[in-house]
């Protein structure tokens, strides 16, 4: 398995747009950097000739320059262990790799082996799910997390009080490194399937809260199965889309009795939490 990095020139006001292009032709994991822009895929999901059609079309409103890279996966920790710096959603919650040193000071830490960067906590989408979900209520409660690649928002509903879990992903590897990080935060009960939510077979017909912090196509073309799966009187949780993407995230939210709560936006990305009636 092969990972394609694209290492993009280009100014910062513009990184932001290449960020949503990118996020909707399957590209995963963004960094931004003080020349512009990493963004990671899956090899055998990468395009050339989408991303030349992109650096094209928008030829005439920002100079954009690229080079491509392909990482192997055994080479993957080594490549984000170089940068790979703990965050923290205010003084709640801090998100760091197992060779930085504990901080009591937080009220909470999740550990994670950073085998690949998808959900490290380091995108503003995981940050916005990750304070959404320290002003909520899971104690008790049942949880779905779609799209769960490292586990991180997984783990935060497990030391929130939850006390059943599952989660999904289609990517195997995504599967193999979310199992490793329940494990380091002491997590031996979450279910992890590999597969898509319309294709499982799930341990439960309902939840009391859904994750999915997918990308905008991929939440309108699953809402129904979101619904589907909560309870009423549940909590859905959903992110990856930009602040603009918030009407059309609504207009298919609301065909399930979905009502908008709560919204938290970070950088243009958006979180936004929902109860079913």
């Amino acid at each position: 398995m092969t990972f394609t990095r694209i290492i993009f020139q280009t100014n910062r006001e513009f990184a932001d747009i290449l960020t949503a292009e990118l996020a909707e032709m399957g590209f995963d994991t963004f960094e931004e950097t003080d020349k512009g822009l990493d963004a990671y895929i899956l090899t055998e999901r990468y395009s050339g000739h989408a991303i030349s059609e992109m650096v094209n079309r928008y030829s005439a409103l920002a100079s954009i320059e690229y080079k491509i890279e392909t990482i192997e996966k055994e080479n993957w920790n080594e490549e984000w262990e170089k940068n790979y710096d703990p965050i923290a959603v205010d003084s709640r919650c801090r998100v760091r790799a197992t060779f930085h040193e504990p901080d009591d000071s937080y009220t909470y830490e999740i550990v994670i082996t950073p085998k690949m960067s998808f959900g490290t906590g380091h995108h503003a989408t995981t940050q916005g799910m990750l304070e959404l979900q320290l002003d909520g209520d899971f104690n008790g409660k049942s949880v779905l997390d779609v799209g769960s690649g490292t586990g991180i928002l997984a783990i935060m509903a497990s030391k929130l009080g939850a006390s059943y879990i599952e989660a999904t992903d289609i990517d195997q590897w995504c599967v193999e490194n979310g199992l490793e990080n329940f494990l380091l935060n002491g997590l031996q009960n979450i279910n992890y399937h590999k597969g898509a939510i319309n294709k499982l077979s799930l341990n439960k017909t309902n939840y009391d809260v859904v994750i999915a912090n997918i990308n905008k196509n991929v939440l309108l073309e699953e809402m129904s199965y979101y619904a589907q799966l909560l309870k009423k009187g549940g909590e859905l949780y959903l992110s990856g889309f930009y602040e603009e993407d918030i009407e059309d995230i609504k207009n298919s939210t609301d065909s399930y009795n979905l009502y908008l709560e709560k919204s938290v936006i970070k950088d243009n990305w958006t979180a936004l939490k929902f109860s079913k009636y």
